[in-house]
C-alpha cells in the first residue's frame, strides 16, 4: 500500500511536465515584426505563379517557405525553390539576420544581390540561388558567412574574378558550386587555403583562364573537382594527384596539355576520370587498372597514343569507356572485355585499331552502345554479336569489313538494335536483296552509305516500320526509287543521293507521311542516341546529333540519273526542310508550288536542265538559307525579295540568260 502514494506523485509530476510542455508550445514566440515587414517587402518585389500565400492576418512563421525559431520568432529558413518567382531580390531580405538557410533555386530571379548581402546574413549555412538569372560580381569586399556549408549560385549570370578575400571566412564550407556563369580570371584554388573541409568544388562552364594553379592539394577531404568547359591550359598540377579521397575529376573542354601523369594512379578512390576534349598526349598509364573503382573513363578527343593497357580490364566496375578520336592503335584482342561486367557504353572510334572485333566483346552482356568506327578493323561480323541482349547502338563505319550479306543476316537478329551504321565498308559488294529477311524490328537509324554497293534498293527495307533515318548514299544502286517508301510511317530523313537511280521523279515519295505532317515532333518520340552520330549528307557538311528527332526532315535525291520534270505536286512536301535534287537530269520549269514548302531551309536544283524563270513566289520561303540553281538553262530576272538578298552569286552562275544585280547583268 505504501507504493500507491509514490505512484500518484509520479503520475502528477508527469502530468505537470506535459502541461508545461503544452503551454510552452502554444506560446511559441510570434513572428518578429521587423522581419514580417521585410518579408512583405520581399514579396512585393517579385511575382509568382501561383502567388505566395502570405497573408498579413497570419503569423509570418506559418507562411509558405518560412521557418522560425520557436524561442525568439526570428526567421531562420526561407525556402521557395521552383516556385516560379520573377523579379529582383529585395534589399529587405538583409534584415533577416538570423537566417540559416536561403533556398530560392529554380526560379527566374534577376538583378544583382542586395548590398551587404553576405555581411548582413552572416548566420547562413545553406545558400542556394542556383538556376536563376542573377547578375553581378563577388566583390573583394564580400566574404562568405563563416557558418556557410553549402554555397550554390550555379546557372546564373554572375561574372568577374572570384577574389581571395571572399573565402577567408569560409572555414566550414563543404560545397562550392558556381557552374554555368561567366566568371573570369584564374580558377580560385586559394579556396583550399581557408576551406579545408570542402568536399565538392564545381567551377564548370565559366570563362576561367590560365593554368590550373597549385593549391587544390590542401583540400584534403575533396571528393569532387569539376572545372569542365573553361579556357584552362597547361598540365594538371601534381598536388591534385595527392587528393586521396577524390572520386570525381572532371576537366574536359579545356586546353590542357602534357601526358596523363602516372601520379594519377595515387587516386585509388577515383570513380570518374573525365578529361576529354583537351590536348593531352602520350600513352594511357600502363597500370591504370590499379584504379579498380573506376566507373567512367572519358579520354576522347585528345592526342593519346600507344595501345590500350591490358590492366584496364581490372576496372570491372566500368559502365562507360570512351577513347574516341585519339591516336591509339594495336589489336583490341589484348583487352579482356568479358571482365567488364557492368559496361554499357564503349567508344573506340576514330583511332588506328587493327584486326578483328575482340571475341571477348561478345561476353560483355550488359553492353548497350558500341562504336568502333573509323579504324583499321578487318574481317567479318561474327554471329556472336547477335548474342548481346541489350545492344541498341552499333557503328562500325569506315573500316575494312567484308561480307555485307552475312553482316545483315547476323545483325538482323539483334532484337533491341535501334541505331546501326555500317557505312564505308564492304566496298563494291552487292547489297543483300532477300525478300524473306526478317528482323531489325526496332531499327530507327540505318546507315549504309559510302560502300559502293551494287544492285537495287532491297525490298527487306520496306519491313522496317520504325525506321526514321535511312542513308543509302554514295553507292552504285540502280533501278527506280521504290514506291514502298510511302509505307514507312516514321521515315523523315531519306538520303539516296550519289547513286545510279533512274526513272522520273518518284511520285510515291510525296506520300511519305512525315514529309507532309505538321511536325515530325508531333509524330515521333524524342529518340535520344546513346552516343552522338556524325551525319555527313554531302562532302562539305559535318553535323553531329545526340537525338534522332533533331535531324532535319530531308529528301536527298541528287547525283542520280532521274529525269523529266519536277512535278508541281512537289508542293505537297509542306514540312520538308531539305530538298536536294542537284546533278540529275531534271528538265522543264521550276514549279512555283515549291513556295508551299514553308519550312524549307535548303533547296538545291543545280546542275540539271531546268528552263524558264525562277518563280518569284520563292521569295516567300522565309527560312531558306541555302539555295542553288547553278548550271541550268534559266532565264529572266533573279528575285530580290525575301531570302534572295542573302544568296551568293555562285547560286545562279552557269545560267547565261539570268540577269540581276547579283550577277552584274542588267535585265532588259
Amino acid at each position: 500500500m505504501t507504493s500507491i502514494p509514490h505512484f500518484s506523485n509520479l503520475l502528477l509530476k508527469i502530468t505537470l511536465i506535459s502541461i508545461s510542455c503544452f503551454i510552452h508550445t502554444c506560446h511559441a514566440a510570434a513572428c518578429n515584426a521587423v522581419e514580417r515587414d521585410s518579408l512583405s517587402s520581399f514579396n512585393l518585389s517579385l511575382s509568382s505563379s501561383p502567388p505566395l500565400d502570405w497573408s498579413l492576418t497570419v503569423d509570418c512563421c506559418h507562411w509558405e517557405g518560412i521557418s522560425c525559431a520557436a524561442s525568439s520568432g526570428r526567421v531562420t529558413k526561407l525556402r521557395l525553390p521552383s516556385r516560379g518567382l520573377v523579379g529582383t531580390i529585395s534589399p529587405s531580405i538583409t534584415n533577416l539576420t538570423s537566417l540559416t538557410q536561403l533556398t530560392l533555386s529554380h526560379n527566374s530571379l534577376s538583378g544583382p544581390l542586395p548590398a551587404r548581402f553576405f555581411k548582413s546574413l552572416n548566420q547562413l549555412q545553406v545558400i542556394d540561388l542556383s538556376r536563376n538569372r542573377l547578375i553581378g560580381e563577388l566583390n573583394s569586399s564580400d566574404t562568405l558567412p563563416y557558418k556557410a556549408r553549402i554555397f550554390n549560385i550555379s546557372s546564373n549570370n554572375f561574372q568577374g574574378p572570384i577574389q581571395t578575400p571572399f573565402f577567408k571566412t569560409g572555414i566550414n564550407l563543404e560545397k562550392f558550386d558556381v557552374n554555368n556563369n561567366s566568371f573570369t580570371g584564374p580558377i580560385p584554388s586559394h579556396i583550399c587555403s581557408f576551406s579545408r573541409s570542402i568536399k565538392r568544388l564545381d567551377f564548370s562552364n565559366n570563362d576561367f583562364t590560365g593554368l590550373i594553379p597549385t593549391g587544390f592539394g590542401k583540400c584534403k577531404k575533396l571528393i569532387s573537382l569539376r572545372a569542365e568547359f573553361n579556357n584552362l591550359s597547361g598540365s594538371v598540377p601534381g598536388d591534385i594527384y595527392g587528393l586521396l579521397p577524390l572520386e570525381e575529376l572532371y576537366l574536359p573542354g579545356n586546353r590542357l596539355t602534357g601526358p596523363v601523369d602516372n601520379s594519377l594512379l595515387n587516386l585509388t578512390n577515383l570513380r570518374s576520370l573525365v578529361l576529354y576534349d583537351n590536348e593531352l598526349m602520350g600513352p594511357i598509364p600502363e597500370e591504370i587498372g590499379r584504379l579498380f573503382k573506376l566507373e567512367r573513363v572519358e579520354l576522347h578527343v585528345n592526342h593519346l597514343n600507344g595501345t590500350v593497357p591490358k590492366s584496364l580490364s581490372n576496372c570491372t566496375k566500368l559502365t562507360l569507356l570512351n577513347l574516341r578520336v585519339n591516336l591509339l592503335g594495336g589489336e583490341l584482342s589484348s583487352l579482356n572485355f568479358s571482365r567488364f561486367v557492368k559496361l554499357k557504353t564503349v567508344d573506340f572510334g576514330n583511332n588506328f585499331f587493327t584486326g578483328n572485333l575482340p571475341s571477348t566483346l561478345f561476353l560483355c552482356k550488359t553492353l548497350v552502345a558500341a562504336r568502333f568506327a573509323t579504324n583499321k578493323l578487318s574481317g567479318e561480323v561474327v554471329p556472336e554479336l547477335a548474342s548481346l541482349p541489350f545492344l541498341s547502338f552499333l557503328t562500325l563505319s569506315n573500316n575494312s569489313l567484308t561480307n555485307i550479306t552475312s553482316a545483315i543476316r547476323i545483325l538482323s537478329g539483334c532484337k533491341k538494335l535501334k541505331t546501326l551504321i555500317l557505312a564505308k565498308n564492304f566496298y563494291g559488294e552487292e547489297l543483300l536483296d532477300d525478300d524473306h529477311l526478317v528482323g531489325f524490328h526496332n531499327i530507327q537509324l540505318l546507315g549504309l552509305g559510302g560502300c559502293n554497293f551494287t544492285g537495287r534498293i532491297p525490298m527487306w527495307l520496306s519491313k522496317l516500320k520504325k525506321i526514321e533515318v535511312l542513308d543509302l548514299s554514295f553507292n552504285f544502286l540502280t533501278g527506280f526509287v521504290p514506291g514502298w517508301f510511302k509505307n514507312l510511317p516514321n521515315l523523315f530523313y531519306l538520303n539516296l543521293q550519289y547513286n545510279l537511280l533512274t526513272g522520273s521523279f518518284p511520285m510515291e515519295l510525296l506520300k511519305i507521311r512525315l514529309f507532309s505532317a505538321k511536325s515530325k515532333a508531333d509524330k515521333i518520340k524524342n529518340s535520344f542516341l546513346e552516343l552522338p552520330v556524325l551525319v555527313k549528307p554531302d562532302n562539305n557538311t559535318n553535323l553531329i546529333y545526340n537525338n534522332i528527332a533533331l535531324l532535319p526532315t530531308a529528301l536527298y535525291l541528287g547525283n542520280n540519273s532521274i529525269s523529266g520534270p519536277i512535278p508541281t505536286e512537289i508542293g505537297q512536301l509542306r514540312y520538308i526542310e531539305i530538298l536536294e535534287l542537284s546533278r540529275s537530269k531534271y528538265s522543264g520549269e521550276i514549279p512555283g508550288t515549291i513556295s508551299n514548302i514553308t519550312n524549307l531551309e535548303r533547296l538545291d536544283l543545280s546542275d540539271n536542265d531546268l528552263t524558264g524563270q525562277i518563280p518569284v513566289s520563292l521569295e516567300n520561303l522565309s527560312f531558306l538559307s541555302k539555295f542553288s540553281v547553278a548550271n541550268n538553262d534559266l532565264e529572266g530576272p533573279i528575285p530580290t525579295g525575301g531570302p534572295f538578298g542573302t544568296f551568293p552569286s555562285s547560286s545562279f552562275e552557269g545560267n547565261p540568260r539570268l540577269c540581276g544585280q547579283i550577277l552584274n547583268r542588267t535585265c532588259v
